[in-house]
C-alpha cells in the first residue's frame, strides 16, 4: 500500500458524506498553495486500507486524520492543528491553540464531530470530484 501512495505528500483521511467535511476539505483544496496534502474518504476501500495500516479502529474513530506516509499520524484537533501549521501564513496561527491541553481540545472537537450531521447535513454518498480536483484525491 506504502508504494501505491504519492510521494511526498500528506494524505487526509476524511468523512466522505459529511456536508462540513467536504467543505473543509474545499477550503483546504483552495489555500494549499504548495500541494502539500492528498485526500482520501475513510469510507473507500484505500480509506480503510490506510486506516489498518496505521492501526485505527474506523468504528471508534469519528474523526478528520492526517496521514503523513512513513512519518506520522494525527486526529482529531492535533489534525487540524498540523493542517493549519503545513498550509501556513495565517493558518499557522491555528498552532497557538496548543496551548490547551488536548484533552481539552478533543473534547471540543467530538462535540462537534458528534453534532456535524445535524448542524451540516450529509450527503448520500461520497463527494465526486471536479476533473480539476481529481489530481488532488487518490
Amino acid at each position: 500500500m506504502q508504494d501505491s501512495l504519492p510521494q511526498n505528500k500528506k494524505i487526509i483521511l476524511f468523512d466522505g458524506v459529511c456536508n462540513l467535511c467536504n467543505g473543509a476539505v474545499q477550503f483546504i483544496i483552495k489555500h494549499d498553495k504548495k500541494d502539500i496534502f492528498r485526500f482520501v474518504a475513510l469510507q473507500s476501500d484505500l480509506g480503510k486500507e490506510i486506516c489498518n495500516y496505521i492501526g485505527v479502529d474506523q468504528t471508534k474513530i469519528d474523526s478528520i486524520i492526517l496521514y503523513h506516509p512513513g512519518v506520522a499520524y494525527y486526529y482529531k484537533s492535533s489534525a487540524v492543528l498540523k493542517i493549519g501549521e503545513d498550509l501556513g501564513g495565517f493558518y499557522s496561527l491555528a498552532s497557538i491553540f496548543k496551548i490547551f491541553p488536548e484533552k481539552l481540545r478533543n473534547y471540543i472537537y467530538d462535540y462537534i464531530a458528534k453534532n456535524r450531521y445535524k448542524w451540516y447535513g450529509k450527503k448520500e454518498s461520497c463527494m465526486i470530484p471536479t476533473p480539476e480536483l481529481k489530481a488532488k484525491f487518490i
